[in-house]
């Protein structure tokens, strides 16, 4: 066993950007092997829309998710012929519990780029456009954030859909209700209430039409068993059980995403380096705001790949 003991975490809806995965592409025959797997099961072009954009076409909820989820797979592929070190336990925020899902081999690539394609478009009409939002609640406990859902239910749902670290709460819920709350937050204390910028309220009991159609589609989804135990989002601790794993994931789309307390459960368990691979430093910035001993690499592009294997191998020789 070696002295650092890793997660791999995988980033969720909101971390894509054009460009994503490019430099990786061209670099790396397993990042381009993944990218044409992926591409087998989608109904457009991947690699197109991933490193060209248009942004407006890439945030759509259809979209986004197929191709965070490919270009997270094949960036795992690529680091993983480069190492020998294994992590404990593998996560993600929301989307990202796919990518953890594909990359402990619960969900061929093909498999889950057509599953997360339907879960796009199964969340984005459930709820019409324009009557749900979310909005993020800094500096304020949650405790005071449930309290002023609570108090704003009056204007409709309202509720905590991201519980991201100590200082950062995401709300989500019917627009009016959302505003209201926000208002609530503010003045019992919170430091911001930011509105974000998403096409419905995700993790909300106002996805629930988009968990029926998804335990529909799952009815037809086989499921194989993981190479390493990955955290499920509706509860904070591990898959025990692969006749449990279509329920928890129904139970995601509706349920609060417990990204904070599944970061102390690894941590609990002894984990003190966390990989983000994907897009971005968002789950490497939340990991450092939960605990700041912990040490964070990323997998996004070949520079920092580069630092990781570097980082890695280090571990692993000191451990000889």
């Amino acid at each position: 066993m070696i002295s650092k003991r890793l997660a791999f975490i995988f980033p969720g809806q909101g971390s894509q950007v054009p460009g994503m995965g490019k430099a990786l592409y061209e670099e790396n025959s397993i990042f381009r092997e993944a990218f044409a797997q992926a591409q087998q099961a989608l109904p457009f072009d991947l690699k197109d829309l991933c490193f060209n954009g248009p942004k407006e076409t890439l945030d759509n909820t259809v979209y986004a998710q197929p191709c965070l989820l490919a270009t997270s797979v094949a960036a795992y592929r690529t680091l993983l012929s480069h190492i020998t070190v294994q992590p404990v336990f593998m996560a993600g925020l929301s989307l990202g519990e796919y990518s953890a899902l594909t990359a402990s081999g619960v969900f061929s690539l093909e498999q889950a780029a057509s599953l997360v394609h339907h879960r796009g478009r199964f969340m984005e009409n459930a709820v019409p456009q324009g009557k749900g939002t979310m909005a993020a609640i800094m500096g304020l406990d949650t405790a005071a954030i449930q309290e002023a859902c609570d108090q704003a239910i009056g204007s409709g749902i309202v509720e905590i859909a991201n519980y991201n670290y100590a200082g950062q709460t995401v709300i989500g819920g019917e627009v009016a209700a959302v505003r209201q709350a926000m208002e609530l937050c503010l003045e019992k204390g919170a430091k911001r209430a930011v509105e974000l910028a998403v096409s419905g309220p995700f993790h909300t009991s106002m996805l629930k039409e988009a968990a029926i159609q998804l335990e529909n589609y799952f009815k037809d989804v086989a499921f194989g068993p993981w190479t390493v135990p990955v955290i499920s989002n509706f509860r904070a601790t591990p898959y025990e059980t692969l006749e449990e794993a279509s329920n928890l994931l129904v139970q995601q789309v509706v349920s609060s995403v417990q990204w904070e307390q599944s970061v102390q459960y690894m941590i609990s368990q002894g984990v003190d380096t966390f990989v983000e691979i994907g897009t971005g430093k968002t789950l490497s910035s939340f990991v450092k705001r939960i605990d700041k001993t912990c040490t964070t690499l990323q997998v996004e592009d070949p520079a920092s790949l580069e630092k990781t294997i570097q980082c890695l191998e280090e571990y692993q020789h000191a451990d000889k």
